[in-house]
């Protein structure tokens, strides 16, 4: 019984904590939008939180991470998407499809992605940490690609799965600039569809 009374205490505390982590960032994104992101103090994010700024330090490590904190759960959500496509699915449409995790909530909320992409345009140590991460999701898709193409996902030897995932990371780079750059008017599946087409039928 004790047992119990003390896991619902942590899973009320886990979800009040999110709550207020979620309501941080968005006190934090239009602060933002209103005065760019350099301009923009932990101080004065935490004072229209209501926060101190030691308590503020307890939700989020850094201001960056207001930012990036929504783009860190990408990366283990495509690997899972990528393992959820059908076996005999080529590596190379299995990856697109995986993709749809990120082209999927941009055509539901198109104005949140913009303005997460124009606050990573505005600072450059943003997008070096988000150069980073997606870097990142190298380790992820690599070995579930490797084992696509009929090989050892453990094996380090085979550069097949580092080109097809790294170039289809690039391929999304590309899409994702031209959609923020055109304010998102064209959708960005279609975007990722010609950058990604490109490399299955190169142009004359």
């Amino acid at each position: 019984m004790a047992e119990t009374s003390r896991t619902a205490r942590s899973t009320l505390r886990e979800r009040t904590r999110a709550v207020m982590r979620e309501e941080v960032i968005e006190i934090a994104f239009r602060l933002f939008s209103e005065q760019g992101f350099d301009k923009t103090t932990v101080e004065q994010i935490a004072a229209e939180a209501g926060l101190s700024r030691t308590t503020f330090f307890r939700y989020f490590g850094t201001k960056e991470e207001l930012v990036l904190g929504r783009m860190s759960e990408f990366g283990p959500r495509i690997a899972a998407a990528l393992a959820a496509r059908p076996a005999d699915e080529g590596p190379w449409e299995a990856l697109r499809r995986c993709f749809d995790v990120i082209t999927e909530p941009t055509a539901e909320e198109p104005q949140t992605f913009l303005n997460l992409m124009r606050l990573l345009d505005d600072a450059c140590a943003l997008m070096t940490r988000q150069w980073e991460k997606t870097q990142g999701w190298h380790s992820l898709l690599v070995p579930q690609i490797r084992h696509r193409l009929g090989g050892d996902p453990e094996s380090t030897h085979d550069l097949r799965a580092h080109a097809l995932v790294g170039s289809a990371i690039s391929c999304l780079d590309a899409a994702t600039d031209a959609w923020t750059a055109a304010g998102g008017t064209t959708p960005l599946s279609e975007l990722l569809d010609q950058a990604m087409g490109v490399l299955v039928e190169p142009p004359a």
